[in-house]
Order: C-alpha cells, then structure tokens, then sequence
C-alpha cells in the first residue's frame, strides 16, 4: 500500500473511533450525571527516509466535558445533585472513584450506596449509616446529614487536582490520577439529580458529519485501488 493509502487508513480509524465515542454519548443521554466525551486528533508525521514525509491523524485522547448538567426536582430523599465542581466518592471493589451520579439509596446494613451497591464516603473517606428510623432526613448544602436532631454524618464532597487527568470507568465512574481533596465550593441539593450533559442535537449533528467523512474517504480508497489496479494491467499487457 503506498503512502495514500497508509494516510487515508489513519484517517478512517480516527473517525471510526469518533463515531463510537459519539454513539455512546447519545445512548447515555438520559443517564444521570453522565458526562459527554469527545476525541482528540492530533498529527502524527513521519520521515519517508527520501527527504519528505508523511503526516498521519491520530485519534486516541479522550476529552471529558465537565460543564454542569441540568437538575431535575425528584422530591426523593436520598436523590441528590451537586451543584458546582465537585464529586461524590464511593467505594468499589478496585478502589475508590469519583461520581456526579446522586441517585441513592440505603442497603440492608443501613449504609448510604449507589445503585450498584458501593458505598457513599463521608469527608474523611468513611462509610455513612443512615437508621432505619430516620424517617425526617434531611440533607444540608454542605452534605450534612440530619434526623430527629441528630447529625449522622456528612457527604463528602472531593475534586481531584487534576480532573483531566481522571480516566472513565463505566459510564459515571471516574478513576482519579494523583492528590483528590475535600471542596467546600460546590452544593449538595436533596431531592434533585443532575441530568448528563450531552448534547444530543450537537452529538447527532457531529455524528452525520463524521458519517460522510468516512464514507469519502472511503470512495478515495476505491478509487485509489482501481488507480493502482489499472496501472497494473496496462503494464502487464
């Protein structure tokens, strides 16, 4: 294959990967407190050994837009959004993760957890108890958690110190890289959940662009192909 192809084919498996990221973006716009990922091409370029080069796209970086997602009012008591910057952090069988997912509930130890049974972690990386019998709980903007007068603990709010450097687990899990740290900048909101931020007009629009992209480069392969093969048969006649 001469450098046309090689250059097309990098081209192809960029918008290929694009076209996945966008599909998984959509199919979890009604999950709550998704967060919509985008691709990054860069160049990559390459000496031919003849004095010239060739230039290849590459499509492997992974963008995570944070931009705050709308909230909707549940009413339910364990449901909660937070507003601002900011992350819940369970526990998981490989450690903890961060989470803009709020939707929770209490399992049969009494524990505050996900739906997928991990638990919530207060500010000082513990486990929250909530009784069975509370049942006037209330859930301050700093995460306090209160019934019946008493103070049962606070949700921990964390940021890392660098979110772009978090690498996605599942579809709203995020595993951090380097310090996480407490904020007292961000709001917890009982009753709500936070919306994913997808775009979903915008992420349909891009895939329909990337769609013809590649359906172009590939009738440039075709026609490449039939260049070489009718190139071949008149010099072997």
């Amino acid at each position: 294959m001469d450098a046309t192809g090689y250059i097309t084919l990098s081209r192809q498996s960029g918008l290929l990967r694009e076209f996945q990221v966008i599909a998984n973006n959509i199919a979890n716009s009604a999950t709550t407190g998704y967060r919509q990922e985008g691709l990054i091409f860069s160049e990559y370029v390459k000496g031919d050994g003849k004095g010239d080069s060739i230039s290849m796209a590459v499509a492997r970086a992974h963008n995570t837009s944070m931009v705050q997602g709308s909230l909707t009012r549940t009413e339910a008591r364990l449901d909660l959004a937070i507003e601002g910057d900011g992350f819940f952090m369970v526990e998981t069988p490989q450690g903890q993760r961060l989470t803009r997912a709020g939707s929770f509930a209490t399992s049969a130890e009494g524990e505050l957890v996900t739906p997928d049974g991990f638990r919530v972690l207060d500010a000082g990386g513990a486990p929250l108890f909530i009784p069975p019998d509370a049942l006037d709980l209330s859930i301050g903007a700093d995460g306090t958690i209160s019934a019946g007068g008493r103070n049962l603990g606070q949700i921990g709010l964390f940021l890392p110190a660098d979110i772009g450097a978090m690498t996605r687990e599942d579809g709203v899990l995020f595993a951090p890289q380097g310090a996480v740290d407490p904020t007292f900048e961000a709001r917890v909101l009982q009753g709500f959940l936070e919306s994913a931020n997808v775009d979903p007009i915008g992420q349909m629009a891009r895939m329909i662009e990337v769609q013809r992209g590649y359906e172009l480069g590939q009738k440039l392969l075709d026609t490449e192909h039939e260049r070489l093969r009718s190139a071949l048969t008149t010099l072997f006649r």
